[in-house]
């Protein structure tokens, strides 16, 4: 059975979408079976896969509103598997109010699919609202890309704050994947100290492997490639390959 991951921090900008897209086609490239579920409005997980958030016909936003099966919303990629996501999305935080069981809609449709890979990640929306909480319900655990600058860490108290309310109150099993460090600059003094203080606070959960500042990286996007198809000797693919490891030994792989 696949294990899920959401890949998730409220605050925008921090690489989220970079490192989903780039772990999933990292393990991917290690010929593991994964799935990148894109959570997000504004679907650039989805664009950073090659595909086009605006024609992709069935997507995330169909299976968490409109039941339908998360298997046919499914698109084979170079990859790694995708389900889409769209604008449409933006508008499920409120029609999801009105449902039954809505915190638990996207756990409900993972769970049909599980089986057939080894990974499965969700790449969360910056917030904190009902498609994050649906996301935290669905994972196993979280996986969380940190900005190395100072106001990331006063979010993340925000995020650990709601992780726990989920685990507490509706994901007893929800657990902290790890925390990775990304826009790692090793010439400013902001950077080593922020990774110092996470350090500090959150020892073994921390990659060792910290995600480097790369105009690749930042590049990759622009052309629908994961950063690994874009420069395969860049150093934003060989710190991705690097963290792709990490997850797999953690995972005792």
């Amino acid at each position: 059975m696949g294990k899920i991951i959401a890949i998730a921090n409220q605050k925008g900008g921090v690489g989220k979408t970079t490192t989903a897209v780039n772990i999933c086609a990292s393990l991917n490239s290690m010929r593991k079976k994964v799935l990148l579920c894109d959570f997000d409005p504004q679907g650039n997980s989805t664009s950073a896969f090659g595909a086009d958030p605006l024609a992709t016909g069935t997507s995330v936003y169909d299976v968490l509103l409109n039941d339908v099966e998360a298997a046919k919303a499914i698109k084979k990629t170079s990859w790694g598997d995708l389900i889409p996501s769209n604008r449409n999305l933006a508008a499920a935080e409120i029609e999801l109010v009105a449902l039954e069981s809505r915190e638990f809609r996207l756990k409900k449709a993972l769970e049909t699919i599980r089986d057939r890979y080894d990974y499965i990640f969700i790449d969360c929306p910056p917030s904190l609202g009902l498609l994050v909480v649906n996301a935290l319900n669905a994972s196993d655990t979280v996986l969380i890309p940190l900005q190395c600058e100072y106001f990331a860490l006063e979010g993340l108290s925000q995020l650990m704050a709601s992780i726990r309310a989920v685990k507490k109150s509706m994901n007893p099993a929800l657990d902290i994947e790890g925390i990775i460090l990304t826009m790692y600059d090793a010439r400013t003094n902001l950077s080593m100290q922020v990774t110092e203080e996470i350090k500090r606070y959150f020892a073994q959960k921390v990659y060792p492997t910290v995600i480097p500042r790369n105009v690749r990286l930042s590049e990759a996007p622009s052309h629908g490639k994961p950063v690994l198809a874009y420069d395969r000797f860049s150093k934003g693919t060989e710190a991705y390959l690097s963290a792709a490891r990490e997850l797999l030994k953690r995972n005792g792989e």
